[in-house]
């Protein structure tokens, strides 16, 4: 199908995310469902928002003009728009419309993998159409009778669909519940193993999976593609000194992520909250690097994401920065020891990422010392299995053990 892309320049927001960017974003975007062919894209000016149409009686004339003379079946605004708007611009224009929301929720339900992912996509969207049922279409305005029981005019077909609805989200809900218990299971799992986990965060393709995979030696789907990947994936790591992390790999943000959204992947973005470390990911080439950080630092502000957490700044993609401003970046890199300047597709930078990855973690240990009796073979298996004996001593009580362990490793041992 071929689509137009609009971005309306509505001039509010913030000022240093231009129009030429943003309706860059919004064609990448376009991109990414397989079957679209985006035949032109252009940002509208608007000085005044109208109610019913979003823009101007003159503009949406030279804008079907436009679109029929490129055949165009779909139109994309980058932005809100209302039902209303929505329903009247369809009608004007004879093409089916989607907005920035819906354009983000098809992407999703073309990428989701898992169950879960498959489930959090269709909740998301049921929410998002249960909005759109406001005066969206006629015939929702349209009364069926009742039965004839308690009189009255029966419930209209909009009320009838957003029943419906509302009864479709409520056993997805039901089934995601079961997905998350799980979920949580693995996680309490998880903590009885005394791993770290390091979790990659970063705005959609500024190369987390590429990292990932680096760093792994895993095959996640990497592609210079909006919302590559959507399913959290999760390896282990080791690291110089033998020790083991675990690195999750988590969903991509983006600006004016669709909050239906937000909500469905909650658990998902959950992993991050278990983080002993995070890495935030950043495509430092991009022009607007900075708008796209504090995107990421805000949506992990409202997942509650805890402020003593220790947050490493990646900055990918050093290899497409000229000669000049890659070196500036570096000197950065070495004065700041949350900063990191990396390649993920060549490798360059991952050495020293990996040693600061170690030294933040390893710091956290602390020695003990640690009785046991003779019978408690399986606790004291699992402590030189987790590499945190430094030494033994057998008394005529048991063995009395020297220990370096972290404070997850500690957690974990008493929980065994």
């Amino acid at each position: 199908m071929r689509a137009y892309v609009l971005h309306p320049d509505l001039r509010t927001g913030r000022p240093a995310r231009t129009p030429e960017n943003a309706l860059a974003e919004a064609v990448a975007l376009a991109d990414a469902l397989p079957d679209l062919e985006v035949a032109g894209a252009e940002a509208v000016r608007v000085s005044t928002v109208h109610a019913g149409m979003l823009f101007g009686s003159g503009k949406i004339a030279e804008l079907k003009a436009r679109f029929e003379e490129a055949g165009v079946g779909l139109v994309l605004v980058d932005g809100p728009v209302s039902p209303v708007q929505q329903r009247n611009l369809e009608r004007e224009w004879g093409v089916k419309l989607l907005d920035r929301t819906g354009l983000i929720l098809e992407i999703f339900a073309d990428r989701a993998r898992t169950r879960e992912g498959v489930l959090q996509v269709e909740l998301a969207a049921l929410s998002y159409q249960r909005t759109r049922l406001v005066r969206a279409w006629t015939h929702l305005e349209r009364q069926r009778g009742g039965f004839g029981f308690v009189g009255g005019p029966g419930e209209t077909q909009i009320e009838a669909d957003r029943r419906a609805i509302d009864e479709e989200v409520l056993k997805l809900r039901r089934q995601l519940a079961k997905v998350v218990k799980t979920r949580a299971l693995h996680r309490a799992a998880r903590r009885k193993v005394p791993f770290p986990i390091v979790a990659l965060v970063g705005y959609t393709n500024a190369g987390k999976s590429t990292l990932f995979n680096r760093m792994t030696g895993a095959e996640v789907l990497a592609k210079d593609m909006l919302f590559a990947t959507l399913d959290p994936t999760m390896r282990g790591v080791v690291l110089p000194s033998g020790q083991k992390v675990i690195l999750s790999d988590t969903v991509g943000f983006i600006s004016d992520l669709p909050t239906q959204l937000v909500a469905a992947f909650r658990a998902t973005l959950e992993e991050v909250l278990e983080a002993d470390l995070i890495l935030h990911v950043r495509d430092i080439a991009h022009p607007e690097t900075e708008e796209q950080a504090a995107d990421v630092r805000a949506i992990l502000e409202s997942l509650g994401v805890a402020e003593d957490v220790p947050v490493f700044e990646i900055w990918n993609k050093i290899d497409l920065l000229p000669e000049d401003t890659r070196a500036a970046l570096l000197v950065q890199d070495a004065r700041r020891p949350d900063i990191h300047a990396v390649s993920a597709l060549t490798g360059e930078g991952l050495a020293p990422l990996l040693d600061a990855i170690e030294e933040r973690l390893g710091s956290e240990r602390f020695p003990a010392e640690l009785a046991l009796p003779f019978s408690d073979g399986r606790r004291r298996a699992w402590l030189y299995e987790n590499g945190v004996v430094t030494g033994e001593e057998d008394t005529q009580e048991g063995h009395r053990l020297r220990l370096l362990w972290t404070a997850r490793q500690k957690a974990a041992f008493e929980a065994l």
